[in-house]
């Protein structure tokens, strides 16, 4: 039997999964103490995990390197990849919000001005976003230090995730508006799905039945 492969974000995500999938009873939480190597593999659940950057995941699931992954929800949203959506893990919970500056006037994102830029990681969400308000808005693509942008001039608003709201408020800066919740996600092949369907749903099923116990029995 060939070994399941998992694509798995580096962080805090990996080992609240690692945890998840013990409770589960598919893995040794050993695994989590020895990170650094970018491949995995626990001989006795026959499961292999790649180690990547969250954006990452999702295209080595959509390639076939991997058979399933987890990956947050924003990412999955933005990627767009051609993978099954199979399990709300409700990890890693966030926000992905629009912010401005503290002292800015604006209450609500339809006061923004006509072709206001806005700084984020998410052009593909942002647009969707501003697109359904029937606001033209000015995307400007950013990889780190989101914040930045409002308090250097480069652009009037930003879209971002955050937790807490911790960073925005020590950067002088407040939610306008929530684009939406993001938690992980377990994703799968299409191809691997149907291929180890069985294998799959056993899993599905059996992190679902931790997920559901954890959540106090609400739906997934």
């Amino acid at each position: 039997m060939r070994e399941l492969t998992i694509a798995m974000p580096k962080g805090r995500l990996f080992n609240s999964v690692v945890k998840l999938l013990h409770a589960a009873g598919y893995l040794d939480r050993t695994l989590e103490e020895d990170s650094r190597k970018l491949i995995l593999c626990d001989n006795q659940s026959g499961l292999r995990f790649i180690l990547a950057k969250p954006t990452d995941v999702p295209t080595y699931v959509e390639y076939g390197a991997a058979d399933l992954g987890v990956v947050g929800k924003d990412v999955l949203r933005e990627e767009n990849k051609d993978v099954c959506e199979l399990l709300d893990l409700g990890l890693g919970y966030c926000r992905l919000v629009v912010a401005v500056k503290e002292n800015s006037p604006l209450v609500d994102v339809t006061q923004l001005p006509f072709n206001s830029r806005i700084a984020t990681k998410y052009p593909r969400i942002t647009g969707e976003y501003f697109l359904s308000r029937g606001l033209q808005v000015d995307l400007i693509k950013l990889h780190g230090s989101i914040e930045l942008a409002p308090i250097v001039g480069l652009a009037e608003a930003i879209v971002d995730i955050t937790s807490s709201g911790q960073t925005l408020r020590e950067n002088g800066l407040r939610v306008l508006a929530e684009v939406e919740e993001c938690t992980a996600r377990l994703i799968a092949n299409p191809v691997s799905y149907k291929i180890e369907h069985q294998r799959i749903s056993e899993l599905v099923r059996a992190m679902r039945r931790v997920v559901l116990s954890e959540q106090g029995g609400n739906k997934v």
